[in-house]
């Protein structure tokens, strides 16, 4: 029988070091929806739902979705795992796959592929992340797990770090959870294809500029070959640090 799988994108406009980023535009489109053209791509994919939060400076937010035919979902700012809970149960998910709102230039064949690892190792696995052991570049960051296990995160997992970012829990207890790492075919870890500074969106915009004009539906591999040749952007948020977990 076929599992309903879904992705759930979090997002909201209250982002510290770039407040709105994921509405910023780029050629008259809005870096989400960049993102959610890009995820309609993933044909295994049942549904795709927008987890935003019930504060009154999300509704931009909420306004893009319906226009672009989305699901939404809203809940609590600060408790992302309660987030994604809800969202997984009201919308009858067996399967879940979470994805933030900072990755507008996410390959659907990346996360067609983590879906595809989770669905062919159920026996054997409860887990599967393309982050786990980084080899992509930060900006494909995608995670499969059973509602099931979503069920019993949403319980058992009271810290704050563990409420903020949905998964820790998971992979922090691999003597409970069974997880598996989907590696690339090379180590591109050295690039950051996330939006969450102004350095970033820099990026990003050149990026979306030089590539999807002449080819929407381009790949990773396009992005790294672009970069490949313009080796100097990969110097504008080079100095940038990922916020720590804790």
């Amino acid at each position: 029988m076929r599992m309903k799988v879904g992705i759930i994108i979090q997002a909201r406009m209250t982002s510290t070091r770039l407040p709105g980023k994921i509405l910023l535009p780029v050629m008259g489109k809005a870096l989400l929806e960049y993102q959610v053209e890009r995820l309609k791509r993933v044909k295994r994919a049942d549904e795709i739902i927008i987890a935003t939060t019930i504060n009154e400076t999300d509704q931009p937010i909420i306004d893009l979705a319906s226009r672009l035919g989305i699901k939404i979902f809203r809940g609590s700012e600060e408790d992302v795992l309660a987030r994604y809970f809800g969202a997984a149960k009201e919308n009858g998910l067996e399967v879940v796959v979470r994805i933030t709102s900072d990755c507008p230039l996410i390959d659907p064949a990346v996360v067609s592929l983590v879906i595809d690892t989770y669905l062919k190792n159920l026996d054997s696995c409860d887990y599967v992340s393309s982050c786990l052991h980084r080899t992509f570049p930060r900006g494909m960051d995608t995670e499969a797990f059973p509602f099931e296990i979503l069920k019993e995160t949403y319980e058992k997992a009271v810290d704050q770090p563990y409420r903020e970012h949905v998964t820790p829990y998971i992979y922090e207890h691999d003597d409970r959870y069974r997880l598996l790492n989907v590696p690339y075919l090379m180590d591109a870890s050295q690039y950051r294809l996330t939006v969450d500074t102004p350095e970033d969106f820099v990026l990003i915009e050149l990026i979306l500029k030089e590539l999807y004009p002449g080819n929407p539906f381009f790949k990773l591999e396009d992005v790294l070959e672009l970069m490949k040749n313009h080796p100097e952007w990969a110097e504008i948020n080079s100095q940038v640090e990922q916020k720590k977990l804790r």
